[in-house]
């Protein structure tokens, strides 16, 4: 089985890190991984079981549970798409959190990691924004709090450029004073997937690691780490230069496949090279010359702005009864 250590820098999606490995298992089942796909009004929700050392290998990914959703129009900004997204994303977060065994009345801590500064990395500060905050009442009014609440608090700690103190010493501290049963970390995430970029929401009972899918190695919010479990919930709003080429010559074959059998007279060698040598290879011509750039997509000041309307909403749907996944929208806008 394909080690995919060595690419995973390039995406935090495990569903891209499936679509590798099936691809060099030349579409046969990966051992140690289970995979479950419904699609249903344009959204697709893909759950992976990552179960053994095995399966963590092949899938240069930790070992525990991932949901994806996947939306691609929702780049079109219809406003009632994304009401039903912020639907869907409540009831499989609701179910997410039953499955790991988190109590309805577990006090949760939202940490919202990035750079509010930066768009692309805004993603966890917006969410932090709209997130609906109850710990306080709970602490100051525990008998005047309506049913259907639990305790709920939220913080963006910033980057460690901005504050000079890693996220997770942050964290780590606020969780020593808190005492919450569960955090929820939101991220920006990178993906080796033009299409899933701004299209995507991944759930994970893995933890998360800030910078990873850039190639930084930075201490992460994890189980081991917090004494807590962690759920990371991750958006891709940036890819690699070299994915992007890499990608160019996958929609050239397509193209001039349509066209002629013989796409080798115009692609030569690349054509038989294997998707993942032929990223290395573009790789090494980029990155001596410092142009494996990472790239966002020109609309992502609407984008984020949404997206994080939309996982926010959705939380507040999931964690609180009271606020009820089928009138989610109307704390969308």
């Amino acid at each position: 089985m394909t080690d995919f250590s060595e690419y995973s820098s390039h995406t935090d999606l495990a569903l891209d890190a499936r679509d590798m490995a099936q691809a060099a298992n030349h579409g046969q089942t990966i051992p140690g991984i289970e995979t479950d796909s419904t699609r249903e009004n344009g959204i697709r929700v893909t759950k992976i079981n990552v179960l053994n050392e095995q399966g963590s290998k092949a899938l240069g990914k930790m070992q525990g549970h991932y949901i994806t959703i996947e939306v691609p129009a929702l780049r079109q900004k219809d406003s009632q798409l994304q009401d039903r997204v912020a639907t869907k994303f409540a009831q499989e977060f609701e179910e997410f959190l039953r499955t790991i065994g988190i109590r309805k009345n577990a006090k949760v801590l939202v940490i919202g990691l990035g750079n509010a500064n930066v768009t692309p990395d805004a993603l966890g500060p917006l969410v932090v924004e709209n997130i609906m905050v109850t710990r306080h009442y709970f602490e100051l009014y525990p008998n005047d709090v309506t049913p259907g609440y639990r305790a709920v608090s939220a913080v963006a700690p910033g980057v460690l450029g901005t504050t000079g103190i890693e996220s997770s010493d942050i964290v780590q501290g606020i969780v020593e004073k808190s005492n919450p049963d569960l955090i929820i970390a939101i991220d920006a995430l990178a993906s080796r997937s033009m299409e899933r970029v701004n299209t995507t929401i991944q759930i994970a009972d893995t933890g998360i690691h800030p910078g990873s899918g850039i190639g930084n190695k930075r201490k992460g919010l994890t189980k081991e780490t917090l004494g807590v479990p962690v759920v990371a919930i991750g958006v891709p709003t940036v890819v690699y230069a070299s994915t992007i080429v890499n990608n160019a010559f996958d929609m050239m074959h397509k193209h001039f496949s349509e066209q002629t059998s013989n796409t080798g007279q115009i692609l030569g060698l690349l054509d038989n090279m294997h998707e993942e040598e032929r990223l290395q290879l573009v790789k090494e011509v980029l990155n001596p010359v410092g142009h494996d750039l990472l790239v966002t997509p020109k609309e992502i000041d609407e984008f984020i702005e949404d997206i994080a309307n939309i996982i926010a909403s959705g939380l507040n749907a999931a964690l609180h009864d009271a606020v009820s996944a089928d009138n989610v929208a109307a704390y969308t806008h």
